[in-house]
């Protein structure tokens, strides 16, 4: 191929049969994913499929991307999160870093940088799961909308992740592709010098000015405790001496219930008040059943059923809980055991024996027919149950409460054993006394012989999913680039911007990463990107190591859109954010990324 000057391409090859088809998977790979119609782990198993069968991946090569050492760490590193999680030392850090009679002035810069601190170590999902619910008390003794203190919080942990190794998977995805291709990986803090700069500009920016942009009636929202109104979904009823229900078990005056999708949700006998009571708990005359429907199902049951209104047709929330049964307000994980599901096709009554009262989806309240509503993730569900396993149930559902956590620590010692193992991870990984996946495969074996996170839970906090996308797509990055379709994506680039040199074309670079990860999972985009970003620097013969970098932090740099990362999909409900909402913050945001990323990334990498 013919180049001019310092190796610009004039020309690109005739297209082979293996670049076609690599091509063709690429964008079908994007454009399922962009469309998002079907899981990421399921499109990227679908890839590697389709490149096995047009050859451009060999078969004995299929699996190759599961011993991919970035796939045993972004594992490790979730269960290690989790442990450190655990032990309830995050917890506590933050109840001492917060004082309750913070104003809200320094409240906007320390949430944020704490939750970018978290991150820079922990899974960024996990971290704004921990300070979600304090980022809300602190907005109620402050008497400030949520909304204002959210959105910076889930940014501040989006840019906390770019400063290590470990902070994010595309850091880990692209110091495995260097190993790959140059022999050696970047080390645990290589991502530091530009990560943090960047990090702390952005932390200043979403503190002091970002939340100033969210729109009006978002900075005026309601409350998190006035997010669900009860009194009018909720009524207590009567049953006379002639009711249908008189003498049968509560099980009947539930299925009476269903073609309304009602529930009952307390009995009260004799001033005695139960709880989600017991489903073969016979009626009486005289009980009075507490039941949650919208005003039309609660007309048509008492007017079928026999019942009698209690004085006023609507009571509020002091009825519904009590010493030994919880009312708790909580959020939906992103791929959630929950997610998908309908309460009813779940039958969360009898299985976790919680009530569903209400759901807030972006903060609007859904009460009528949520039984046959889908839970999506960021929806804030009001639930109803066993004040003692209340918490494990939340677990077991994929929900983070919304409300602080008691944070009394009850195993001290196993919280001091979390910090130190994962310090000493950090320090063998740093140092390169053992690989990194090494290191933190030992700490996760410490964590479970030490008893700070079981087996189970072990497994329970990998998320499978983005596993299955590593391992899938890594075969097929590799085939992107064995088969020079790689090195095509990168001299078209270079020859549409040559002229603007190399620093330009480093900028684009940058901004197609970060554009792609506000729409796409920003490790599909690392995986996708950094064969191109090597190809681009071998065009100019300008340093690989640029680049690659330039690709880490664009595919950590997902603000525009609640799309593009788990953490903007979490804060929504609680938020009561808009689509639209998220642009406001992050497209200014996204903008001092770039004037402040590029110029230390030059500095500290340079061409």
């Amino acid at each position: 191929m013919r180049r001019v000057g310092r190796g610009v391409p004039t020309r690109l090859l005739a297209m082979t049969f293996p670049q076609a088809a690599s091509l063709g998977v690429l964008v079908a790979v994007l454009a399922l994913f962009v469309w998002g119609r079907w899981r990421y782990d399921v499109v990227a198993f679908l890839a590697l499929i389709a490149a096995l069968g047009l050859g451009i991946v060999p078969l004995g090569n299929a699996f190759d991307g599961f011993s991919n050492p970035a796939v045993a760490t972004v594992a490790f590193v979730l269960v290690l999160s989790a442990g450190l999680q655990g032990t309830g030392a995050i917890d506590l850090a933050a109840h001492y870093l917060i004082p309750k009679g913070i104003g809200p002035f320094r409240l906007m810069l320390i949430l944020p940088a704490l939750a970018a601190i978290l991150s820079g170590f922990m899974n960024n999902v996990g971290a704004l799961a921990l300070l979600m619910p304090v980022a809300i008390s602190a907005a109620q003794r402050a008497k400030i909308s949520p909304a204002i203190l959210l959105m910076p919080v889930s940014f501040g942990s989006i840019l906390g992740g770019m400063t290590t190794l470990i902070g994010t998977p595309p850091n880990i995805i692209i110091a495995s592709y260097r190993a790959e291709k140059f022999g050696s990986s970047f080390s645990m803090f290589d991502f530091s010098p530009v990560g943090a700069v960047v990090a702390v500009a952005g932390v200043l920016f979403v503190g002091l000015i970002g939340w100033r942009l969210l729109p009006k009636e978002r900075k005026a929202a309601r409350a998190a405790e006035e997010l669900f109104e009860i009194a009018p979904y909720v009524t207590e009823v009567r049953l006379p001496e002639d009711s249908k229900l008189t003498g049968q078990p509560l099980r009947d005056a539930q299925e009476a219930l269903s073609g309304v999708e009602g529930e009952i949700v307390g009995l009260i006998r004799e001033e005695r008040t139960i709880l989600n009571p017991g489903r073969w708990e016979r009626l009486r005359a005289g009980d009075a059943l507490i039941l949650r429907a919208d005003a039309e199902g609660i007309k048509e049951t008492v007017r079928t059923l026999g019942l009698e209104l209690v004085g006023e047709e609507e009571i509020g929330e002091l009825k519904l809980h009590s010493e030994e049964v919880a009312l708790v307000e909580a959020v939906v994980l992103p791929r959630a055991m929950i997610e998908g599901w309908t309460a009813r096709g779940l039958n969360l009554r009898v299985r976790y024996g919680v009530n569903l009262l209400a759901v807030s989806r972006a903060g609007r309240q859904r009460h009528a027919r949520i039984d046959s509503l889908r839970i999506a993730a960021g929806d804030v569900l009001l639930l109803q149950g066993d004040r003692d396993r209340i918490g494990e149930t939340l677990a077991a559902l994929g929900c983070v409460p919304l409300a602080e956590r008691d944070l009394k620590l009850r195993r001290p010692t196993r919280a001091g054993m979390a910090i130190v193992g994962f310090l000493i991870a950090i320090a063998l990984a740093s140092t390169g006394t053992v690989p990194v996946p090494v290191a933190f495969g030992g700490a996760v074996l410490a964590y479970v012989l030490a008893g700070i996170i079981t087996p189970q839970s072990a497994y329970e906090s990998i998320d499978w999913s983005v596993v299955v996308l590593l391992g899938a797509l890594i075969p097929v990055g590799q085939a992107v680039e064995s088969t020079g379709a790689a090195t095509m994506i990168a001299n078209g680039i270079v020859s549409v911007l040559a002229p603007g040199g190399v620093v330009l074309v480093l900028v684009a670079v940058l901004i197609i990463a970060m554009s792609l990860s506000d729409v796409l999972n920003n490790a599909a985009i690392a995986l996708i990107m950094a064969p191109v970003a090597i190809g681009i620097a071998a065009a100019f013969g300008a340093n690989p190591d640029t680049f690659l970098m330039a690709v880490a932090i664009g595919s950590s740099c997902a603000f525009l859109t609640p799309i593009g990362h788990q953490n903007n999909v979490l804060i929504m409900g609680p938020g009561g954010y808009r689509f639209g909402d998220y642009w406001r913050m992050g497209l200014p945001l996204e903008a001092i990324v770039v004037l402040v990323g590029v110029p230390v990334l030059l500095w500290f990498w340079p061409l």
